[in-house]
């Protein structure tokens, strides 16, 4: 038999730790940090037409509930400006205290000047320095969103798209490279300026007075490999909490595969404090579609725990029925369903793992390793599903009311292990 030292051993990966600054985005007594220890926060963004404040809040509301720790709104017009404050007062009436984010373009400045109750209502701004004006307006116009950010204590993302960047600073940077005598290539360049964009606005808004632990960054790509690429090199280059995002990311499997190579890499090498899901919706698909995949691209990294987690296989020859694939589904719409009590009543529900599998092949392994799992039979087994129980066979189930026996088995799981004892409510 082969022999093992110490080097064949393998330590499971952890992300990196990058250490960035910690932002704190407020509203009223709700705080959520981003950066420093805090975990990854989920952000969205409303795809509403803000004028609609009623319509705004009610999908405000739908992504909160979904997850979303933060929720961008478009504010273009004077019009969408004076929607914001009754849009964050319908979110109280309703008990959502979910801070809202401002994302401005072109007029930021003046919209924030000239309706001040939407610049109270707001936690946290988006400016975008390609977006703010040009030759001496722009630092100007710049630095009146900054004074009335660091004026009403409120946090500033600075967000650079390659699609809207400066496009005087990349002509100047192009002229730079051109007089090198050996230039760099184009695409090099760009991602310099894309980084030189975001670090100078940061360091101009701290001269401005707005507070260094008060600046998110973010450098958004819409391919994989740009985006890592910027991140890494911004990474290195500051300590401002970053925002992580594929922009542009398109529809269904396309985007869902795409962002998640995106930020699974950065996340893997602690870079990113917040990300989003920029997902286009499919016809009839909820927006709170990017906020799903978000939570599940961090749960799976290991960066955080939302839902308990079902493992079930993906059927084969050996799985002629359908039925540990309807049970597996209906675990799990289950137990996402019922977050919302849960979450409150049965601290740490959201580590549970159950696993649902179709055969003997890895049926029973898999059901050992999970907290709770169960083993359906497959072609040519017996009609039986062992259940095994924190790593134990505990019993066996037969018949046609085995799916709704083992979800009562996991309702019984649940109440025994996550429910607090007297001592720990009462201390």
């Amino acid at each position: 038999m082969a022999t093992l030292d110490a080097d064949d051993f393998i330590v499971p990966a952890a992300p990196a730790a990058r250490r960035s600054r910690q932002a704190a985005v407020r509203w009223q007594d709700h705080v959520v940090t981003i950066g420093g220890d805090a975990p990854v926060r989920v952000q969205s963004m409303t795809n509403t037409d803000t004028v609609d404040a009623i319509g705004t809040a009610i999908q405000v509301k739908e992504l909160a509930h979904a997850g979303s720790e933060l929720v961008r709104i478009t504010v273009n017009t004077p019009e969408a400006a004076a929607a914001v404050p009754y849009i964050r007062e319908q979110l109280d009436r309703m008990g959502v205290q979910v801070p809202l984010v401002g994302d401005f373009h072109y007029n930021g400045h003046r919209l924030l000047a000239d309706h001040p109750a939407c610049a109270e209502a707001l936690s946290k701004y988006r400016i975008n320095p390609g977006n703010v004006g040009k030759g001496d307006k722009r630092d100007r116009q710049f630095g009146q969103m900054v004074e009335i950010a660091a004026k009403l204590d409120k946090v500033v993302r600075i967000g650079v798209n390659w699609g809207s960047l400066d496009q005087e600073l990349l002509a100047q940077m192009m002229d730079e490279n051109g007089r090198r005598a050996e230039p760099h290539e184009p695409q090099q360049v760009m991602y310099r300026a894309i980084i030189t964009s975001a670090i100078e606005s940061a360091r101009f808004a701290e001269e401005i007075g707005l507070a260094a632990d008060s600046i998110i960054l973010s450098c958004k790509m819409s391919g994989v490999q740009d985006l890592v690429s910027v991140y890494r090199a911004l990474a290195r280059r500051c300590d401002y909490a970053l925002h992580l995002g594929l922009t542009e990311a398109g529809m269904g499997t396309k985007g869902t595969v795409a962002s998640t190579a995106a930020l699974a890499l950065l996340l893997q090498e602690g870079i990113g404090d917040t990300i989003r899901v920029s997902l286009t919706p499919q016809p009839g698909e909820p927006r709170t579609q990017e906020v799903v995949i978000a939570r599940e691209i961090l749960q799976s990294l290991g960066l955080r725990s939302f839902n308990p987690s079902v493992t079930a296989c993906p059927g084969c020859g050996r799985t002629t029925s359908t039925t540990f694939q309807e049970l597996a589904k209906q675990i799990d719409d289950y137990l996402r369903a019922q977050m919302p009590v849960w979450i409150e009543r049965y601290p740490g529900v959201e580590k549970l793992k159950v696993a649902v599998m179709g055969c003997i092949v890895n049926g029973p392994g898999e059901s050992k390793h999970a907290d709770i799992g169960i083993s359906l039979p497959g072609t040519g087994e017996a009609p039986a599903a062992p259940v095994f129980i924190d790593g134990e066979k505990a019993l066996t189930l037969r018949g046609a009311g085995i799916a709704t026996e083992f979800q009562a088995l996991v309702e019984t799981y649940i109440e025994k292990r996550f429910a607090p004892t007297t001592a720990s409510r009462d201390g």
